[in-house]
């Protein structure tokens, strides 16, 4: 499971609860499934009826089996991309992470955000919790899940900026709406900006503030959890960036995660007889990818809407737009789901097991090397 690259001192810990109770509870569950059903008449039944392609699904039968047999394989290659980048970023503070444990803790977090939405936040909150089990301590953990997001998402955001002024420049082919270009690179930039400039900030933001404002009222405990965040995600994004100075193949992984899902969208185009330019394919996907950020668990309507919308008023066929879309979300979105239920039952077993290594330790015994799974 976990490889300790020193023994620890003796420590007393707390006991560990067996799973994030909050993170999966009945209420959510229902909450997803009703929402998922009403979502899935609405895609599925209604909108081809709105949008006047009540024979779009005769489309279904016709397609290529190759081309969705290279999408499944493309899928497969993003995860590949996701675990690498994973594994790479968190395997730390003496701890390394086997292949087995960051396989499931991704796929459970993958899980966990289908149930919660505003951005993933369910598989943060898990995540999170299983590498805390794994001995990582809460301030590392910060700011290394700080710098995998910026590594992440800087991938999403330099997307936006390039290919956006790409199209609209006329250096990349393919067509140039604003809204669909400049609006979106416009986006990119200023998220990129923000970044950078959050990395000036100092280290010890909060600890200032709490010199400055000791915490015997509200207000001065606000103005510390104010500046907790902001010296958090600059410390991630300093993190980030020497990570990049390392030239680290394994940051590899965050081109390969966006690029292979891409690429099942594209596949999926043309299993259904489409096939537009490869920038217009990039910048729909993203700007679908962008309701993310809508309270909608798993960004489902939204993302599925915002795909569907950018492809056609880039001038591909509405009928092919609308099932290449929902065949891409079958096996980005709805075909993860299942494995990623199992691993997350099965990560609950593998922090019980790190439980089980760490207890000779906090007894003050000798602990052996644990071999990593």
């Amino acid at each position: 499971m976990l490889r300790r690259e020193h023994i620890q001192p003796p420590v007393v810990e707390p006991p560990d609860p067996e799973a994030p109770r909050t993170t999966f509870s009945r209420r959510q569950i229902v909450v997803f499934l009703i929402f998922a059903a009403v979502a899935i008449g609405l895609l599925y039944g209604l909108l081809p009826k709105l949008a006047g392609l009540q024979d779009t699904w005769q489309r279904i039968k016709q397609g290529d089996p190759a081309w969705l047999a290279v999408a499944f394989l493309f899928e497969l290659l993003s995860f590949g991309g996701y675990i690498v980048l994973f594994r790479g970023v968190f395997s730390c503070e003496g701890v390394s992470l086997s292949w087995r444990a960051s396989y499931q803790i991704t796929m459970a977090g993958l899980a966990a955000t289908r149930l919660l939405a505003a951005g993933g936040a369910g598989g943060v909150a898990l995540t999170a919790w299983a590498l805390r089990r794994a001995g990582m301590s809460a301030r590392t953990l910060a700011a290394r899940m700080t710098a995998f997001l910026v590594l992440l998402y800087g991938v999403f955001m330099l997307a936006l900026l390039f290919v956006g002024v790409g199209l609209r420049t006329g250096v990349l082919p393919g067509g140039a709406p604003f809204g669909l270009t400049v609006v979106p690179a416009v986006f990119g930039a200023f998220v990129i900006a923000a970044a950078l400039a959050l990395a000036l900030v100092p280290q010890d933001l909060d600890r200032r503030v709490a010199r400055e404002h000791p915490p015997s009222t509200r207000r001065a405990r606000a103005l510390r959890w104010l500046a907790t965040v902001p010296a958090t995600i600059g410390t991630g994004v300093r993190e980030a960036i020497v990570m990049l100075r390392t030239a680290d193949p394994r940051l590899l992984g965050a081109v390969a995660w966006w690029g292979f899902d891409i690429a099942v969208l594209w596949a999926s185009l043309h299993a259904f007889g489409e096939s537009p330019q490869i920038p217009i394919v990039v910048m729909a996907y993203y700007v679908g990818m962008l309701a993310n950020l809508l309270p909608l668990p798993g960004g489902i309507g939204g993302v599925d809407g915002g795909m569907i919308g950018a492809l056609i008023a880039f001038d591909v066929d509405g009928g092919a737009a609308l099932v290449a879309v929902l065949t891409y979300r079958f096996f980005a979105f709805w075909l993860p789901t299942i494995p990623g239920a199992i691993a997350y039952f099965t990560l609950v077993h593998t922090v019980r097991q790190w439980r089980h290594d760490r207890a000779p330790l906090a007894a003050g015994a000798p602990a052996a090397d644990s071999e990593p799974a």
